[in-house]
């Protein structure tokens, strides 16, 4: 009863996601110890979880980007104002988010510098001076960095002042190459999101209005979250030769011609964190795929002070140790607190042993995602607790599916938008003329913007659900973070 209260303390610490979704997935952030709040406004501290998490992921990736040919490399914090004026739709679009550096010490500068919101100014600048001929083509750079944007309204992982992110600049002799790097691209981010975050997403390119400043295109995938809001979880751009132009890069072809590049830039962020908060997890916490669990599978001794049960629990740690992330939990807090406490992490499997399941041979394996709980034998829990992680693992991403096609709907009115969109949150198809009127009509009136036009279409009538006039697209409409 006392173990059982205890974690009843500890669980009702979190807010239920259904009275008060937003502080629901605060108090998770914090109480599974991902982040914290710094004394700079908008800013957060990674603890170590939730740093674990973050270079998973980056490892993954950096992986995948490393096979495809794709070189690390790091740019300057500080950009010249001077150079962040030479691409004028660019500076457009930056200029509300950007803080900028006006003294050195007691001097104040003759130039200022701002704080990196984005470094395509930089690679364009790097890429000017070692650019010359076809030979030097492509060049593939990513580069792991914090960024700082001015925002008014911040949310751990999903949007700060300062955020962790990994940004892809490269240059291509042709258009056909910058355009095949784009959607590439893309298709590892999709790839990341489904395989190892458990995240299904819609691939599609974003509207005229929406995409990213001085680019010829936008790419994104959009994931929906538990409250039936979007996020934006990862974008690719095309941007021709347009910031070449402005530049100067410039190479000669095989030709002995001059020609501009086609450049492309792409970046996920730490929110792919915040998208896995809130697609998998529930009233008790994080729930964790394996592939993107820090701790795989903790193992938590029963009356550990009785004999055989710490020296067994050492020794299934140390064997499980070789194929997955684990942890042994032996400290002197009583079992019903441990057993809280990971579920607050997200810990995909729990491993219980005791003087009982000693006896009988066994151990005891409980799942985080659906909280069934099955015994194993003691010399098969390894194959045991691999095809729980693999079963584990393809359940999650079933059920976010499932969740995102059971939140998809069709509107062919403005009326039935808003309907849907109050009464029952998720994406919203319906189809488009095209026109940037109609796109902030649905807007303004509904209160849903444009997520992405999909790449995979459907006709769900003839005209556009705004005017009337003769539909051009279908597209995927919500509420966003």
């Amino acid at each position: 009863m006392a173990e059982e209260t205890t974690r009843t303390k500890l669980v009702a610490s979190i807010t239920d996601m259904e009275k008060d979704f937003a502080q629901w997935y605060t108090d998770v952030v914090i109480k599974a110890e991902l982040a914290d709040y710094s004394s700079a406004r908008g800013c957060i501290i990674y603890r170590p979880y939730g740093m674990a998490i973050w270079e998973l992921i980056q490892n993954e990736f950096n992986a995948r980007f490393k096979q495809t040919g794709h070189e690390n490399v790091y740019m300057p914090l500080l950009i010249p104002e001077s150079l962040l004026q030479k691409e004028k739709d660019h500076v457009k679009g930056f200029a509300p988010e950007v803080a900028w550096v006006t003294h050195g010490g007691m001097e104040k500068l003759t130039e200022r510098f701002c704080i990196r919101p984005t470094s395509e100014t930089l690679f364009c600048d790097h890429y000017a001076n070692i650019i010359q001929s076809y030979r030097d083509l492509p060049k593939l750079y990513n580069q792991w960095c914090s960024v700082v944007r001015w925002e008014k309204t911040t949310r751990p992982f999903l949007r700060g002042l300062e955020f962790m992110w990994q940004e892809g600049h490269t240059a291509h002799a042709t258009a056909e190459e910058a355009q095949a790097e784009t959607l590439g691209i893309l298709d590892i981010y999709a790839d990341v999101c489904a395989e190892m975050l458990a995240v299904p997403v819609i691939k599609g390119q974003k509207t005229e209005s929406d995409k990213f400043a001085g680019a010829e295109a936008t790419y994104c995938i959009e994931s929906l979250m538990h409250d039936g809001q979007s996020l934006q979880s990862g974008t690719t751009h095309n941007f021709g030769d347009g910031f070449a132009r402005a530049f100067g890069i410039q190479y000669t072809d095989r030709n002995n011609k001059l020609r501009y590049a086609h450049q492309t830039s792409w970046g996920v962020s730490t929110r792919l964190i915040g998208a896995v908060i809130m697609v998998h997890g529930d009233n008790s916490g994080l729930v964790l795929p394996p592939r993107v669990a820090p701790v795989q599978v903790v193992v938590i001794p029963v009356a550990q002070h009785k004999a055989g049960v710490l020296e067994l629990a050492r020794e299934v740690t140390d064997a499980l140790s070789k194929k997955f992330r684990v942890k042994l939990d032996d400290s002197d807090k009583n079992p019903g607190w441990k057993f809280s406490e990971y579920e607050m992490k997200g810990v995909p499997v729990r491993l219980e042993i005791g003087p009982r399941d000693i006896e009988n041979g066994v151990v005891q394996l409980a799942r985080r995602d659906t909280g069934a709980k099955t015994a194993a034998p003691i010399g098969g829990a390894s194959a045991s607790v691999e095809n729980l992680l693999e079963d584990i693992q393809r359940g999650m991403y079933a059920k976010a599916l499932a969740h995102l096609e059971a939140h998809t709907y069709s509107a062919l009115d403005m009326a039935e938008i808003g309907r849907v969109i109050n009464e029952t949150p998720g994406f919203i198809k319906a189809m488009w003329c095209g026109g940037a009127e109609c796109e902030d009509t649905v807007k303004k009136r509904t209160g849903v913007t444009s997520r992405c036009i999909p790449f995979e279409q459907e006709a769900l009538s003839g005209k556009c659900v705004c005017c009337g006039k003769k539909a051009e697209k279908l597209v995927y409409w919500g509420r966003a973070y």
